[in-house]
């Protein structure tokens, strides 16, 4: 049995999770069948790039037995593997690991969620996504205590605040924030 390097099994692993993951720029390049949808061009193993087939090497001799849209997602995992810096690899190797951890259930539920945001009208994937990075630049502490109010909160109670923010204007938005900060400036032990 051949042993493969950890470095690059994970980097394989990687690979995998980021093929997973559509780029939002991905387009459509294959056919349509007789039902609309699209069926995608199979790849050859020529047409990856010497570094998409240095990252891909282990699947080379199974390439062609891979589902056409596999094969193109693999393809631009591979790509967007190779762009990354080594930091940004391990961050992602990370990433995979911990969904590899997670139990089937949690998994389905994330893949769910991430076609709903897929399904979202561009504007909107703009606006979560810039939350999220405000958010990400909060300091854990108040992440933390941010993930503790709302775990506080019955189902009820999340989904009016879900809906009010939602509809509110981004000026309403911001009134709230600073309404939520000055409440946090006053909260005893902070």
């Amino acid at each position: 049995m051949k042993h493969h390097n950890p470095a690059v099994f994970a980097a394989l692993a990687a690979c995998a999770w980021l093929a997973c993951i559509a780029p939002a720029g991905a387009t459509d390049t294959g056919d349509r069948s007789a039902s609309g949808t699209a069926q995608p061009a199979a790849t050859s193993w020529s047409q990856l790039t010497p570094a998409q087939q240095q990252t891909l090497a282990p699947y080379r001799e199974r390439w062609d037995q891979l589902p056409p849209d596999r094969q193109q997602a693999m393809a631009r995992g591979a790509e967007r593997w190779q762009q990354m810096t080594p930091e940004q690899q391990a961050q992602a190797q990370q990433r995979f690991k911990r969904w590899q951890e997670l139990p089937p259930a949690e998994r389905q539920q994330a893949r769910q969620r991430y076609q709903q945001f897929r399904n979202l009208p561009p504007a909107e994937q703009q606006r979560l996504r810039e939350a999220y990075r405000k958010y990400n630049s909060l300091p854990p502490e108040q992440r933390e205590e941010l993930r503790d109010r709302w775990q506080e909160l019955s189902p009820e109670e999340r989904q009016k605040m879900k809906q009010r923010w939602k509809n509110a204007t981004p000026e309403q938005r911001e009134r709230m924030k600073r309404r939520w900060q000055e409440k946090q400036e006053r909260a005893p032990g902070t």
